[in-house]
């Protein structure tokens, strides 16, 4: 069966996207939507707080045994977030994984990720890494032969009014603003129209010191204590099956501004 497979972490696997039922959607179940049709599957392994390691290794080798037609990979984004964090040292285990994808036949789509260092702290610290991350997947991809999506150059994301409260993850208009832009990088639709007016500003102090209480005290615990989000979580759609349409939602407004 031809069809397609999502891996990463919490940014493929939808969180911020919420259905009535408590699971998550995200942009790649609205991508798959899109890209559905009779004797096309779709699988989805992310699973969040995984980290570069599980995703270019466990994730990838499950995907080749599956035979997909298109795999994205999105990985990188919680390993930036650790101190000591050095994106030459996994430059060429991700071109490795790319290549081992495009050699099994399968197209292949990679992110440019978003500027997160405009809602969290220490941004002279993390812009920098969010940039060499790029670049580093802007080389992957043109020496490899695969798609990208540049949510980085999306200027929409800069808008607070695409995050969730937790500032790390899409919420549901984000969500569907990367479905919109991985479409356009396909060839399957044209690019989302740039933001209408300048992004919300940002929350006031006092929202700043709820966030740091409801958010990043918890993140840190979790960091000093070896512990992940994802422990315990198993993947949403973890076999190539078809038949698929996206769970319904409330529909977001697809242009922000």
């Amino acid at each position: 069966m031809t069809g397609f497979v999502a891996l990463g972490d919490s940014f493929t696997e939808g969180v911020g996207d919420p259905l009535p039922d408590g699971t998550f959607r995200g942009w790649a179940d609205l991508v798959a939507a899109e890209l559905g049709s009779s004797g096309f599957g779709y699988a989805n392994l992310a699973v969040r707080g995984r980290r570069f390691d599980d995703v270019v290794t466990r994730q990838v080798e499950t995907a080749l045994t599956m035979g997909p037609s298109l795999v994205s990979i999105a990985a990188g984004g919680n390993d930036a977030l650790w101190r000591g964090f050095d994106v030459t040292a996994i430059h060429d285990r991700f071109d490795r994984a790319i290549a081992r994808l495009r050699a099994s036949g399968a197209d292949v789509l990679l992110f440019r990720f978003p500027d997160m260092s405009v809602r969290l702290p220490l941004p002279r610290l993390l812009r920098p890494r969010i940039v060499a991350m790029n670049d580093m997947v802007t080389q992957v991809a043109e020496r490899r032969g695969a798609y990208l999506a540049d949510l980085f150059g999306d200027r929409a994301f800069d808008d607070h009014a695409l995050w969730s409260a937790d500032r790390l993850h899409l919420n549901s208009l984000g969500h569907r603003r990367a479905a919109d832009q991985v479409l356009a990088a396909l060839g399957r639709a044209a690019p989302p129209a740039p933001p209408c007016g300048p992004p919300a500003t940002r929350a006031a102090p006092f929202a700043d010191l709820r966030w740091t209480a409801t958010y990043l005290a918890p993140w840190l615990r979790r960091r000093l204590t070896g512990r992940s989000s994802g422990d315990g979580i198993l993947p949403k759609r973890p076999t190539l099956t078809g038949g698929f349409e996206s769970p319904s939602g409330p529909p977001p407004d697809r242009r922000p501004g």
